[in-house]
């Protein structure tokens, strides 16, 4: 094996058969693409220019050709790959958002290692040349922790399961609120929940408390989209949940900005599904998605992305997303989405003013497929619970949901109790 190639990358190795000719490249081992790389002549001498690694500029920031790499120091880096619409990108390094330090990355490298959106992506970055603004990325090493591939699976081509694989909500027996949620819409893997909610109705304290219990019950993985929200609650989310990623659409920036975030942390999202992680996409809200987009096509793929995937090695993808009342959008997102949940959840807002834990309308909280996520006897109780609340006032019924949940330390024994 000739030494020069032997020491290239996987991606150098890609390019050269590439530009040889060499068959399914990608699906060879290291050994037999070095071998039909030289017998068609390219050993070369590993010294040929490598393409990639063109620096952004003020006026253009695409490829400019091919240039020779000079030495440079480098540091090895890892961050998520968001594509700039004129296809070069930017490995964030700090989780979803921008920052000053993140490194370019090719069109070339995005379109030889077969990049996509969202991609954790591992490699050297170099400084910033002159006339450059950012530190930029020499080659690629990894993808999703693993090197390189073509072939991996595309989010879009999953076929969605029903979601029989319930998450507990129960964990902190003192959350009356996350724990009625439990009871009346069980939450499960792969689900589209919809939450209907007005201002100041608790739809923050509902979403935080879900995302603790869910990340309390299990390994998954919570991604956080917050649209068009005050700077201030941002950090909020940060301090509340240390391991979530967290992607702030701030009210600060331009719809269009908005939208490109929502974008990313859909695709992020994605990506991990298609690696095998169970997802979690807590969406605050549709409503000013479908503002911020001025229509609610993006409103329909970020919310229908939610699904249970049926092959086997993908994972699931959990969107819990609001919907507001009184919105600018004069509810062209719930309108959107509507039929499409597998749960929907109803807050009370003159309960929520009133102080009344939990502030929910236990008649509007609804879960398809109930069947596959509780067992027989368990499943008559949690129908009696909402036979026996459904006659009652809404404040009535918040005050019995609660002193049941507070005299009981699970939701398991609640509706033992019933039985």
């Amino acid at each position: 094996m000739a030494g020069s190639l032997a020491d290239m990358h996987l991606a150098d190795l890609h390019a050269r058969a590439a530009e040889l000719g060499v068959p399914r490249f990608r699906l060879l081992r290291r050994e037999d693409l070095v071998r039909e790389i030289e017998a068609r002549g390219g050993a070369g001498s590993g010294d040929e220019p490598i393409e990639g690694n063109e620096p952004p500029s003020d006026e253009a920031e695409g490829p400019r050709g091919r240039e020779r790499l000079e030495p440079d120091e480098t540091e090895d880096v890892t961050g998520l790959l968001e594509i700039m619409p004129q296809r070069f990108g930017f490995l964030r390094l700090e989780g979803l958002e921008e920052n000053a330090d993140d490194v370019y990355i090719s069109a070339a490298q995005i379109r030889r290692c077969e990049l996509r959106p969202g991609d954790q992506v591992s490699g050297p970055a170099r400084s910033p040349r002159r006339g450059e603004r950012h530190r930029a990325l020499v080659h690629v090493d990894r993808v999703n922790g693993v090197e390189p591939q073509s072939e991996r699976p595309l989010f879009d081509d999953l076929t969605p399961v029903l979601p029989t694989r319930r998450v507990p909500l129960d964990s902190d027996p003192a959350d009356v609120l996350t724990r009625a949620v439990d009871l009346l819409a069980p939450v499960a893997l792969g689900q589209r929940v919809l939450i209907r909610a007005a201002p100041r109705s608790g739809r923050t304290t509902l979403l935080r408390g879900l995302a603790r219990a869910i990340g309390a019950a299990q390994e998954i993985d919570v991604v956080v989209l917050l649209i068009d929200e005050r700077p201030e609650e941002a950090t909020a989310w940060r301090e509340a949940l240390a391991g979530a990623e967290i992607a702030s659409a701030t009210a600060d920036l331009a719809p269009a900005d908005q939208v490109r975030v929502a974008k990313f942390a859909l695709e992020r999202a994605r990506r991990r599904v298609e690696s095998g992680a169970d997802v979690v996409l807590l969406v605050d809200s549709l409503s000013r998605l479908a503002v911020a987009a001025g229509d609610v096509a993006e409103v329909k793929r970020v919310f229908g992305s939610g699904r249970e995937a049926a092959e086997d090695g993908a994972g699931s993808l959990t969107v819990i997303a609001t919907v507001l009342e009184e919105a600018e959008d004069d509810d062209a997102a719930e309108r959107a989405v509507i039929t499409t949940e597998s749960s929907l959840i109803r807050l009370d807002p003159t309960l929520a003013a009133s102080g009344v834990v939990p502030a929910l309308e236990p008649s509007e909280c609804l879960v398809s497929n109930e069947e596959a996520l509780r067992p027989a006897k368990e499943l008559a109780a949690a129908r009696g619970l909402r036979w026996l609340l459904a006659d009652l006032d809404p404040d009535e019924a918040a005050s019995q949901l609660r002193e049941r949940i507070e005299n009981s330390a699970s939701n398991a024994e609640l509706l033992a109790s019933l039985g």
